[in-house]
């Protein structure tokens, strides 16, 4: 469903370039060339100011940034410019190309189930999925559906990719790796069905305790996500230690669309600090990618 309406999505911004280059035309005598330069100009100027408001909302709700990784202009500019690059590549080619099963010749380690965030599919993972494959390891990009349900409405589509995953690849256990919402599914599923098949969880700024912008969300999962929501209470409440024992939690002290950005820290699990790194582009960011890679190598070995 994600990937229709993202092509609507682009079909109206195709269309909407198309009316600007013509009003361009019209009223400036430009000619085509130019006339379509501008109408992508001011399309991209848009989509800035979008990644410049989340940026802006994310600071007011933000918690106090460690000494560690103060921002310089450099730094600063830096992060929000790859952050937008990765919302450009995300939302126009890579959730074009959802994932799927991929199973790996001669594979080593534990199988890996990427279970994407809020308003993506399984195509967010497409780098994530190239350095994978690049290491041999099996992996099963789902897409959850409909796109705006509760959150424990997904669990069962976790729980079939699981038993799918273990009955492809021989292995008696995965690991979960998720992008912001998709690891609250994996602590979702955790909570209904244990941890028997489960060897780790690696969350990438994933709002463990919620996010003030979720209020900016449409979709019973968007409600579930704002902070102190009565579900992230009960939720809490369900776990033991040694479930969240099972958990990495890597996140970005500059996440762009969880604030506070602090709400990642969950405690008794691993928790794996970054900075200059935006929301988005945790899942295509080289540092972010290899931390992921070397807990999911790990877990495969113990």
């Amino acid at each position: 469903m994600i990937k229709r309406l993202l092509i609507l999505l682009l079909l109206i911004q195709a269309a909407g370039v198309l009316a600007l280059a013509a009003g361009a035309r019209h009223w400036w005598q430009l000619g085509w060339p130019a006339s379509v330069a501008a109408g992508l100009a001011v399309l991209l100027l848009v989509r800035l100011a979008i990644s410049a408001n989340n940026f802006l909302l994310s600071w007011h709700s933000g918690s106090l940034t460690p000494a560690a990784h103060t921002l310089n202009l450099r730094r600063a500019a830096s992060l929000f410019l790859h952050e937008f690059n990765s919302s450009m590549l995300t939302s126009s080619w890579y959730m074009l190309k959802p994932i799927g099963l991929r199973l790996q010749p001669q594979a080593r380690g534990l199988p890996v189930l990427l279970i994407h965030g809020y308003a993506c599919n399984s195509g967010y993972w497409l780098p994530m999925s190239k350095l994978l494959g690049a290491s041999r390891i099996s992996h099963y990009g789902i897409d959850l559906e409909p796109p705006a349900a509760s959150i424990d409405d997904f669990v069962p589509q976790v729980a079939a990719a699981v038993e799918r995953l273990c009955a492809q690849t021989g292995s008696a256990q995965v690991i979960i790796l998720g992008h912001s919402m998709g690891g609250l599914v994996a602590r979702a599923y955790l909570r209904r069905f244990g941890h028997a098949r489960i060897a780790r969880v690696v969350t990438l700024g994933t709002p463990h305790h919620g996010t003030a912008l979720a209020h900016f969300g449409p979709g019973s999962n968007a409600a579930q996500m704002r902070r102190n929501s009565e579900w992230l209470g009960a939720l809490a409440a369900s776990e033991a230690n040694l479930q969240r024992t099972l958990f990495s939690s890597i996140y970005s002290v500059h996440d762009n669309i969880v604030a506070p950005q602090d709400s990642s820290e969950l405690p008794g699990a691993r928790n794996l600090v970054f900075g200059a790194i935006g929301h988005v582009a945790l899942g295509r960011h080289p540092e972010i990618m290899r931390c992921a890679l070397a807990e999911i190598e790990a877990a495969g070995r113990a």
